[in-house]
C-alpha cells in the first residue's frame, strides 16, 4: 500500500517538474510546506535527476525549492498567528496533522527559540509543521523568512545533490534494473519508504 502510493506521488512530481521546470519544483515544495504531506524526499531527488540531463541548474533547483518552502510556510505561519492552535488542532487532521506531531513541534520551538526554524529545515518531519508554532509565537516575519529560506536551501541542495548523483551512476545500477524509472523509483523508495510509512502511519493513527 506505502509502495503504491509513493509510486502515485512520483510520477504526480515527475509530470508537473517535467513540464513547469523550476516553477514546478517551488509550487511542490510550497505544498509541501504549506503543511501537505507531499515529501520533499521525492520532489528534490527527481530534480536532482532533470539536473543530471541538464534541463536543470543544481544551485537554481536549490534556490527554486527554497523559495516554494518560504511561500508554502507563509500560509503555516499566518494560521498559526492569527488562528492559534485551536485552529490548527480544530483542522489539522483535514491534512494528517495529527496533535502529537504539533506538540513535537512546539516543544522543538520552545526549546530552540527562533533558531529552531533554522534547525527544523534540516530535519525530516518537524521541518513541514515548524511555522505554525512559529506563527503562534508571532516570531518577527523577517526573521523566520531568512531563517527558513537557508535551512530550506541547504535542505533542498542536499537532496537534489543525492538525485544527481544518482543519475550519474545510473547505468552501473542498471546492470541489475533494465529500466530508469525501476532503478530511481526503487531507490527512492527504499530512501523513503521507513520515513513515509512510519509518519504517515502515525497521522492516519491520530485521526481515527
Amino acid at each position: 500500500m506505502t509502495e503504491t502510493i509513493l509510486g502515485i506521488l512520483f510520477l504526480f512530481i515527475k509530470s508537473v517538474i517535467a513540464a513547469t521546470s523550476y516553477g514546478g519544483v517551488a509550487l511542490l515544495m510550497a505544498i509541501e510546506s504549506a503543511c501537505i504531506p507531499l515529501p520533499s524526499e521525492l520532489i528534490m531527488p527527481f530534480a536532482g535527476y532533470l539536473v543530471y540531463e541538464g534541463t536543470l541548474k543544481l544551485l537554481w533547483v536549490a534556490t527554486a525549492g527554497a523559495i516554494g518552502c518560504n511561500l508554502g510556510s507563509l500560509v503555516a505561519y499566518e494560521i498559526g498567528c492569527y488562528g492559534g492552535r485551536p485552529l490548527v488542532e480544530k483542522y489539522g487532521r483535514w491534512v494528517l496533522l495529527s496533535r502529537r506531531e504539533l506538540d513535537w513541534a512546539d516543544r522543538f520551538f520552545a526549546r530552540w527559540g527562533y533558531l529552531a526554524v533554522f534547525i527544523a529545515r534540516l530535519l525530516p518531519v518537524v521541518r513541514t509543521f515548524i511555522a505554525l508554532p512559529a506563527g503562534i509565537a508571532r516570531m518577527p516575519r523577517g526573521r523566520f523568512h531568512i531563517y527558513t529560506f537557508i535551512g530550506s536551501w541547504i535542505w533542498c541542495l542536499a537532496l537534489a545533490w543525492f538525485g544527481m548523483k544518482l543519475g550519474e551512476n545510473w547505468r552501473e545500477l542498471g546492470k541489475y534494473f533494465h529500466q530508469f524509472d525501476a532503478v530511481i523509483g526503487v531507490v527512492l523508495v527504499v530512501g523513503v519508504v521507513w520515513f513515509a510509512w512510519s509518519h504517515w502511519q502515525n497521522r492516519i493513527g491520530a485521526t481515527e
